[in-house]
């Protein structure tokens, strides 16, 4: 059996995994327009190798059922019409058997087509990979989201029992000026990395100092304490619109019972953790923080030229960490030919960008130059903050 047939079979199987917690009324309800439901997301991966790979590739191949094609495409608007995001959850049938069903129809034609030599479809199946590694992400992000509006709020898993996280002082890492090169040097097998990500290229840093850490909740509580989501000068205009449209006076997912606060988390409602790195901000909240504590948020040069420093903690793996920077194309960017240059390029407006990958992140997922993209106002991804100045 072939390694990259071997990794896409554990690939697939982490899906199933993620999705085996849930009952098949989880899987069907969506929460909010930016929330698909689980069913989906294991449909929509599923599509995308049938599309992009199975039916260009693999000789006699047939669509399991060509609806699929409509009912499941995301926003790839050179394959054709889609059901539109915010209806993804009315779509009752298929059920989760038949989206089982697919899964295993396009898994063994795939075993089929995964033989030595690939070609050039190796690095088609590498983006595949990785695009249904980011939806193994939002299934967990996604069900958090909905669980937590459940009046019960349930858990996702139980109660590992997780030991409160020690408060660690906060220093500051110094930089000096100079010209670096960031960006990803190169494209396809193990040293994968989306288009966005390059080309590399050189980027002048005045001098600049990044907090060791990720800000945490008893910080944030401070903030908070201080009247931040009252303040109107701390922040941006369009945030400031967002808090009161919206009733922001917390992360999203904290709550204030009896003068306590209490966190929901994938294994239900928690007594707030102060050590523990705050997450569920928008762009505007860390912003604000940010603002209030006298500091600013890093560039995402800043934060990839920094990010092996020994000095520094958390920077992968915690919570997507909130930049300075809007997300637009690096000099010489160029999408790839044909659908699936959509695939990144035709978002870069009115984002903006976090670095470091979450506790959602899949192992092996997670590198330096991955540049993730948000609108400001979103909160339902595990996004947190560090400090710049």
């Amino acid at each position: 059996m072939s390694e990259l047939l071997l990794r896409y079979q554990a690939v697939r199987k982490a899906t199933m995994d993620l999705a085996a917690p849930l009952t098949a009324e989880d899987q069907v309800v969506q929460a909010m327009p930016e929330a698909s439901p689980t069913k989906w997301h294991l449909a929509h991966t599923t599509w995308f190798f049938e599309t992009f790979i199975l039916l260009p590739n693999l000789p006699g191949y047939r669509a399991f059922d060509p609806a699929y094609g409509f009912l499941f495409n995301s926003y790839y608007n050179a394959i054709g019409q889609r059901q539109p995001r915010e209806q993804r959850g009315l779509l009752t049938r298929p059920g989760l058997p038949e989206v089982h069903a697919y899964r295993r129809h396009v898994d063994t034609a795939m075993a089929t087509l995964l033989q030595p030599p690939f070609g050039a479809v190796a690095d088609l199946v590498e983006l595949g990979l990785h695009h249904e590694q980011q939806h193994q992400e939002l299934i967990l992000t996604d069900i958090k989201y909905l669980l937590g509006t459940q009046p019960l709020r349930p858990a996702y898993l139980p109660d590992p029992c997780i030991a409160p996280t020690p408060e660690v002082p906060l220093e500051w890492v110094a930089f000096e000026e100079g010209l670096r090169t960031i960006g990803h040097g190169g494209h396809g097998g193990k040293n994968f990395a989306f288009d966005n990500e390059g080309p590399r290229h050189k980027v002048f840093l005045p001098a600049f100092e990044l907090a060791s850490r990720p800000v945490n909740c008893g910080e944030y509580l401070r903030f908070i304490d201080d009247g931040g989501y009252g303040r109107p000068e701390l922040w941006l205009s369009d945030g400031w619109d967002a808090l009161r449209v919206q009733g922001w006076t917390a992360p999203l997912y904290w709550r204030s019972t009896a003068g306590q606060w209490r966190v929901f988390t994938l294994q239900g409602e928690q007594a707030l953790n102060p050590g523990k790195a705050v997450c569920h901000l928008s762009r505007f909240e860390a912003d604000a923080y940010a603002r209030w504590a006298g500091s600013r948020l890093p560039t995402e040069a800043e934060w990839e030229v920094a990010a092996d420093h020994p000095g520094l903690a958390g920077m992968f793996g915690g919570v997507w960490e909130w930049t300075g920077s809007a997300y637009l194309p690096y000099p010489g960017f160029q999408a790839a030919v044909g659908a699936v240059g959509e695939y990144n390029g035709k978002f870069m407006s009115g984002q903006m960008v976090l670095r470091g990958g979450s506790v959602a992140t899949p192992a092996g997922h997670i590198r330096a130059t991955y540049r993730n993209f948000f609108p400001p106002g979103a909160r339902w991804q595990f996004s947190g903050l560090r400090l710049a100045r």
